[in-house]
């Protein structure tokens, strides 16, 4: 059985603002360089495969944790946005003909105009999935992430979601089975290690 953690990149200036990213190539902001510069993976992660979208704040991001170039993935690139793209949620929600949805109201088929569905982001995930022969970290994309861990829980983009993806951790799933059926693995969440902390912990 193959394991499989996979994290959010860090903060971005869009992100701060609200704005929805996608697939424009955003940077990570000073703060966040900062950050996860003194963050790393843990023990159990350190060796495994290190794989990336191609988009730069998640590239960046995995060098940070990791202090190595990872694997670049196509199919790991930010789900499709379409027009929503660089717009804030929060103006959409009040404009009608933007088809602006909350989250629990999607589907695994809605889309945004001009944009990609859960759905489509799976069928290029899934390959993906299919294609793993050993312990991966794969640093992405909240969207990603969400067709991901939807599969695990068997959420349908319906209802409020059973899982919550929060910065600096891993979302840990266990890949089986001919299909690449995902799981949910025990521990599901760990945080990056702080490494100055742990320096000094390991001197004391």
């Amino acid at each position: 059985m193959i394991q499989l953690a996979i994290i959010r990149h860090g903060h971005t200036q869009w992100n701060r603002n609200g704005k929805i990213q996608g697939r424009r190539d955003i940077p990570l902001d000073a703060a966040a360089i900062d950050e996860l510069s003194g963050l790393g993976l843990p023990d159990h992660w350190k060796h495994a495969t290190l794989i990336s979208s191609p988009l730069q704040r998640a590239v960046h991001t995995a060098r940070l944790i990791s202090k190595r170039s990872p694997l670049i993935e196509p199919a790991l690139i930010e789900m499709d946005y379409g027009d929503w793209e660089g717009r804030r949620g929060f103006d959409l929600y009040t404009e009608p003909e933007s088809g602006f949805r909350h989250l629990p109201e999607w589907g695994w088929d809605y889309q945004p105009p001009n944009g990609e569905s859960p759905a489509a982001v799976w069928s290029r995930l899934s390959p993906w999935i299919n294609s793993l022969s050993e312990d991966t970290v794969a640093v992405c994309h909240i969207g990603v992430m969400r067709a991901l861990l939807a599969k695990a829980f068997d959420w349908p983009f319906k209802g409020p979601p059973p899982f919550s993806i929060k910065r600096n951790s891993l979302y840990c799933l266990q890949v089986s089975g001919s299909d690449g059926t995902l799981t949910v693995a025990e521990p599901f969440r760990v945080r990056l290690i702080e490494q100055l902390t742990r320096s000094l912990s390991e001197n004391e």
